[in-house]
C-alpha cells in the first residue's frame, strides 16, 4: 500500500492549489474527491448537450495571480476574459448606468443621476485602490489577530479605515459616500452577494470590500470569466499539480479521518478503504470537518461548542438557464451589445434590496428578489450552440429552510416563475428566450458540496468571522486540534470565493511542518 506524506479530503479549487504547491516541493500528495468531477464548487457542467454551464461559482477574478504564476496555471489552459463594462444596471422608467473599467466613462454614467456622485467617484476609486494595496498583502498570509489589525493600517486615517470597513453596514458606508440611491444600489449588490444579509446590516461593507479584491488581466477590482468557464479554472490546477506527481481520484468519498495515537494518520474511504498519510489537509468546512469527519473523542468540547455555532446560512439559489435568443431590455433594446458583456444587476434602490432581505431572514424565497445575472456565451461563443446562449443567475435571498413546511424540490417551479417575473420587469422576452432551466437550491449546494447550510464560503464572512475569527478563535492558522489534520478551505482565512488563498497559505503551514512528522 502506497503511504503518502499529504491525503486532501476534496477536489474544490482549494485543495488542488494545496496539492499543487505541496507537489511542486517534493510531497508524495493524493487527492480524495467524492464527485466524479475535480472542481468543487469551481466548475462548469453540461445539463443539456451544447450548453456549458457554470453550474455553483460563475465570475473570474478573485484567483490570487501569485498562485496563476507560481502554479503555471496558464500553461495547464487557464484563460480568462475580462469583461467590459463591469456591470450594466436597469432601472424603472428605461434609465440605467454602466460601470466601465474606464473611470471616466463610468463618471459620465453616474452624472445621468448626480454630477456631485460624478465627481466623487475617482475618490471611491482611489479609496478602494488602497485598500487594496493594504489587505492584498494579507491574504496569502496566515491571519493576523482582529486586535493587531488596526495597525496593519498605518496612517492617522487607520481607524477611520477600520470602522468603515468592518464596523459599518453598506447603506451607511455609501451613504457616505454619494447621494444618488441608484448609484449606491449599483454598489451595494456586491456587498450582499452570498450573504443572508441586507444592505443596512452592520459588517456588509467588509463584505463588499472582499469583492473588491479581484485582480485580472493586470486590471484591479474587476471580474472576468474563466474562458470555457469556471471549471477550466480547477481543471489547469489539476493538470498542474498531477504534472509534479500528485494522485487525484476522484468518486471517492472520504468518511473519516483516521487517527493513530493523538495524530491523523490517513482517511478511511467509503467502502472502507484506509489511504495512509502522515498529513490530511480537509477542503470541506469546518462543520463537516470537526463534527463529522474527525472522531469525536479527539475534538476539544470547547472547539465542538465553537464550531457548532459557525453562522453558514444560505442565501441564495442559482438559475441557470438555455437560452434560443438574447434578453431585449427596456432600457438599452437590441443586441448583442455592452449591456450583455458582463454583470447585469437587477435591483432597483436600496429600499429594493432590503425588502428582498427582509423575505429572506423570516424563512421566505424574496416575492422580488435581487438578481445578478451573466450571459458568457456573448463574450465566449464556446458556451453555448451557434446561435444560442447560455445564462446563468445568482439570485437572492433563498434561505435554507422554507417557511411553510415545503421543500426545495417542490418549491423551484413557484422559484422560477418568480425570477422570470422579476426579469421580465426589465427585458420583456424573457420568456420567449428560455428554453430550458435549472434551480439550484441551498440545500443543492449543501449535498452536492458538503456546504453546511449552503453558504458559498463555507461560513458567512462578516468581519465576526474573518481572520483570527475564522473557523474559531483559537486554531485560525489552519493547523487543527489534532496534530497532523489541516483546514485549507473557504472555512479558513481569508474566506469564500475563488481566491486560492486558504489552499496557498495552509500549503506553506503543512511545509513547514512535514520535516517534523514522522517518516
Amino acid at each position: 500500500m502506497t503511504r503518502f506524506d499529504v491525503a486532501i479530503i476534496g477536489a474544490g479549487h482549494n485543495g488542488l492549489v494545496t496539492a499543487g504547491y505541496l507537489a511542486r516541493a517534493g510531497a508524495k500528495v493524493v487527492v480524495l474527491e467524492r464527485r466524479p468531477i475535480v472542481g468543487g464548487a469551481c466548475v462548469t457542467e453540461e445539463p443539456w448537450p451544447g450548453y456549458r454551464v457554470n453550474t455553483f461559482s460563475y465570475v473570474a477574478g478573485l484567483l490570487r495571480p501569485n498562485i496563476v504564476e507560481d502554479l503555471e496555471l496558464r500553461k495547464y489552459g487557464y484563460e480568462t476574459i475580462l469583461y467590459d463594462p463591469q456591470g450594466f444596471y436597469p432601472f424603472p422608467g428605461g434609465r440605467y448606468m454602466m460601470q466601465w473599467n474606464d473611470t471616466e466613462k463610468t463618471v459620465r454614467e453616474i452624472a445621468k443621476f448626480s454630477k456631485k456622485d460624478a465627481a466623487v467617484y475617482p475618490k471611491y476609486e482611489e479609496f478602494w485602490d488602497g485598500v487594496l494595496d493594504l489587505v492584498e498583502p494579507l491574504l496569502l498570509a496566515p491571519p493576523v489577530p482582529l486586535s493587531d489589525l488596526v495597525s496593519q493600517f498605518p496612517g492617522a486615517e487607520s481607524e477611520e479605515l477600520v470602522r468603515s470597513l468592518f464596523l459599518l453596514s453598506a447603506q451607511d458606508f455609501l451613504d457616505e459616500w454619494f447621494e444618488s440611491d441608484e448609484v449606491k444600489t449599483a454598489f451595494a449588490t456586491s456587498a450582499v452577494i452570498g450573504e443572508m444579509s441586507g444592505p443596512r446590516t452592520p459588517g456588509t461593507a467588509y463584505v463588499l470590500a472582499h469583492h473588491n479584491i479581484g485582480v485580472l488581466e493586470g486590471s484591479r477590482k474587476v471580474w472576468g470569466f474563466s474562458k470555457g468557464g469556471m471549471g477550466r479554472i480547477t481543471e489547469a490546477m489539476a493538470r498542474s499539480a498531477q504534472a509534479h506527481g500528485a494522485v487525484i481520484r476522484t468518486g471517492v468519498g472520504v468518511e473519516e479521518v483516521v487517527v493513530k495515537g493523538d495524530r491523523a494518520a490517513g482517511v478511511r474511504l467509503a467502502g472502507g478503504e484506509v489511504v495512509e498519510a502522515r498529513a490530511v489537509a480537509s477542503n470541506v468546512d469546518a462543520q463537516h470537518t470537526y463534527l463529522k469527519l474527525v472522531p469525536r473523542d479527539h475534538v476539544p468540547p470547547e472547539v465542538v461548542r465553537e464550531v457548532g455555532r459557525i453562522r453558514s446560512r444560505g442565501a441564495q439559489i442559482k438559475f441557470n438557464a438555455a437560452l434560443s435568443g438574447l434578453p431585449d431590455f427596456v432600457s438599452v433594446p437590441g443586441g448583442p451589445g455592452p449591456q450583455h458583456y458582463g454583470a447585469i444587476e437587477l435591483c432597483p434602490s436600496m429600499e429594493y434590496l432590503e425588502r428582498a432581505y427582509d423575505d429572506g431572514k423570516y424563512g421566505r424565497f424574496s416575492e422580488r428578489p435581487f438578481i445578478d445575472s451573466e450571459i458568457q456565451s456573448v463574450l465566449d461563443p464556446q458556451m453555448a450552440p451557434p446561435g444560442k446562449h447560455v445564462m446563468t443567475c445568482f439570485v437572492q435571498y433563498a434561505p435554507y429552510e422554507l417557511k411553510g413546511g415545503s421543500t426545495w424540490e417542490e418549491f423551484k417551479p413557484t422559484a422560477a416563475e418568480r425570477v422570470l417575473d422579476t426579469y421580465s420587469e426589465y427585458a420583456p422576452n424573457i420568456r420567449d428566450v428560455v428554453d430550458r432551466w435549472q434551480i439550484i437550491s441551498p440545500v443543492d449546494v449543501e449535498s452536492t458540496l458538503g456546504m453546511t447550510g449552503g453558504n458559498i464560503f463555507q461560513g458567512n464572512i462578516t468581519p465576526d468571522q474573518i481572520f483570527s475569527f475564522r473557523p474559531v478563535l483559537g486554531w485560525s492558522g489552519y493547523r487543527t486540534p489534532v496534530p497532523g489534520l489541516y483546514l485549507c478551505g473557504s472555512a479558513a482565512h481569508p474566506g469564500g470565493g475563488v481566491t486560492g488563498a486558504p489552499g496557498h497559505n495552509a500549503a506553506q503551514v503543512i511545509l513547514e511542518d512535514l520535516p517534523k512528522i514522522p517518516v
